[in-house]
């Protein structure tokens, strides 16, 4: 408005009538070298990394010579978040346009009272370098903990065959198992594997709030160790994920859930007590 007014009329005239000074008028706002190229440093390392957490874009700054702090970065991300087209991979897990068999959804509204009696699965993708591996697990619904894990360099089936003969080869086979839709799940030699006894469940499409635990089991993973961590190699990652599996996540990670126990701590006092729901039964 201030400016089109200037086109008819004398620039004191406007900036009196509107009560501005002349030299708010003149104005223009800049945008001060260091934040811009502080900015342009931020977007080619989102470029490279396009998973990186606020802290470990903090570090790597840092490493590359940037005093920055925490609440710096953070707000200069969520300006990037909005200005500039630098967003995440997304990759699909799930493929379920398949043939194959589907079953309902069976843990829905189920109250799980005791182990093993639902097992929750999922696959989630990883960077590395250039390319991905996935991950797939299954986890015991009451108590969190971990049955089984593989990790690959494809989606095909033998990566959730992996997890799951893992995962049987170490505890009962559960009631249930619950999975999305994916055709991983519903390949014969899964279903085989799981045997007659096994009651398979599945979300609907396009609901993956009906697997919530595993999704966030998956989070958890990614905002506490993916975020932080860098593999040369897939041995590297391998070792790397069995550490943060077997031993952080089971035997060193209190869960709010289960009362600030770890799930190795949660699953052992079960056992122990006799008054407790275990296993199947």
């Amino acid at each position: 408005m201030s400016v089109q007014l200037s086109q008819e009329h004398p620039i004191s005239v406007v900036c009196d009538v509107l009560g501005l000074a002349r030299s708010s008028f003149y104005y223009q706002p800049v945008v001060k070298a260091e934040g811009k190229s502080l900015l342009d440093a931020i977007e080619q390392l989102l470029m490279r990394w396009p998973f990186y957490g606020y802290r470990r874009v903090m570090h790597q700054l840092k490493r590359e010579g940037w005093e920055v702090g925490e609440t710096r970065v953070r707000r200069l991300l969520k300006v990037l978040e909005h200005t500039a087209s630098v967003g995440r991979v997304r990759v699909t897990t799930t493929d379920s346009q398949h043939h194959l068999p589907r079953y309902p959804n069976r843990v829905k509204g189920l109250t799980i009272s005791r182990l093993n009696q639902v097992w929750v699965a999922d696959i989630t993708y990883i960077r590395l370098g250039r390319r991905f591996i996935y991950l797939a697990v299954i986890l015991d619904a009451y108590s969190r903990g971990l049955r089984g894990w593989n990790l690959g360099r494809s989606l095909e089936k033998e990566l959730t065959v992996g997890a799951l003969k893992r995962a049987l080869a170490r505890h009962p086979a559960p009631a249930i198992h619950h999975s999305d839709q994916g055709k991983q799940y519903a390949a014969m030699d899964y279903l085989d594997l799981l045997g007659p006894e096994v009651l398979v469940s599945m979300s609907t499409t396009g609901q993956p709030t009906e697997n919530g635990l595993v999704e966030r089991f998956i989070r958890t993973l990614k905002e506490e160790h993916l975020d932080y961590t860098d593999y040369r190699d897939f041995d590297d990652a391998y070792q790397q994920l069995e550490r943060w599996l077997e031993v952080e996540y089971m035997t060193e990670r209190i869960h709010s859930a289960l009362d600030y126990l770890t799930p190795a701590e949660f699953e052992t006092a079960l056992l122990a007590s006799p008054e407790s729901p275990l296993l199947n039964t």
